[in-house]
């Protein structure tokens, strides 16, 4: 396919200096991946053999880049390719579930929150920047606290814990409180959806063999008073689902804000996300 850019590398830099990681083309765009020959395909997938390479091209509502802005705006000459990542629609839940970090197999994008669009990040593939330039871009991330939150999705997926079996085992009904509660019109239901993010921390180390659990209920700054129950009751009922356990000899939980915890609480701790415990 050609476009007007090709061949014109000074004026695809020009044109790729208003281009962002996070931005996004919608429409009828093609995702392209390798797969094995016997492997089964949707109906609408599209295969050709090229050198003994099978390649499947799969309908996508559009793409998403996620290339790092730096790597976007470098020279064409230097960095001809960007990553993109495919968008998909999701019901509302599963859309403030993304929201929240608690999907770390999917990125939020603030740009595509109207057609409840999320980056799949489980597929990836690398384009021309000449293709990008010829697009309609669609601004992804309005501020500088989105394009942080986007960031870090996109780091988280590949940085995140790989928890313990026997933690996810312990975990589980927690889990499942979460997807079953969350869109409830309840006062624990209000709850889940005032929490930011869950973090929890292992004392004195994920492979000791005795263990101290700690979790952080991180709530927004402005839920301080709920309508329902008090914020304790609630922690109280969510711990009571997590028993301790085998080597977990211990398992306390604070609600907090982000104000509320040192930097050292932070790092030293790992997010909580269904995906980690499916």
């Amino acid at each position: 396919m050609t476009h007007e850019f090709e061949g014109d590398s000074r004026r695809v830099d020009e044109a790729l200096t208003q281009w962002r990681q996070g931005d996004c083309v919608l429409g009828d765009e093609w995702f392209l991946h390798r797969f094995e020959p016997d492997a089964p395909l949707t109906p609408e997938a599209r295969d050709v053999a090229a050198d003994g390479a099978y390649l499947c091209e799969t309908p996508v509502r559009g793409l998403m880049l996620a290339t790092q802005t730096c790597d976007i705006v470098r020279p064409s000459g230097t960095k001809p390719f960007v990553e993109v990542t495919p968008l998909v629609e999701v019901d509302e839940h599963r859309l403030r579930e993304i929201e929240l970090g608690r999907r770390p197999g999917y990125a939020f994008i603030p740009g595509t929150v109207g057609e409840r669009l999320v980056a799949d990040l489980d597929r990836v593939m690398t384009v021309e920047k000449a293709v990008v330039v010829a697009w309609k871009r669609r601004e992804g991330c309005g501020s500088d606290e989105d394009r942080r939150r986007l960031a870090s999705s996109l780091a988280r997926k590949r940085a995140r814990v790989a928890f313990p079996e026997d933690f996810t085992r312990l975990a589980v009904g927690l889990k499942n409180r979460l997807v079953e509660k969350h869109g409830r019109q309840t006062d624990e239901g209000q709850a889940l959806r005032a929490l930011r993010e869950i973090r929890v921390r292992a004392a004195p180390s994920w492979g000791a063999p005795e263990v101290e659990l700690l979790f952080w209920f991180i709530r927004d700054e402005d839920s301080d008073h709920l309508l329902g129950r008090p914020w304790p009751d609630m922690i109280e009922a969510w711990l009571s689902l997590i028993p301790a356990a085998g080597r977990f000899v211990l398992v306390e939980g604070i609600v907090a804000t982000l104000d509320d915890l040192s930097a050292r609480d932070y790092v030293e701790s790992d997010p909580l996300d269904l995906d980690h415990l499916s």
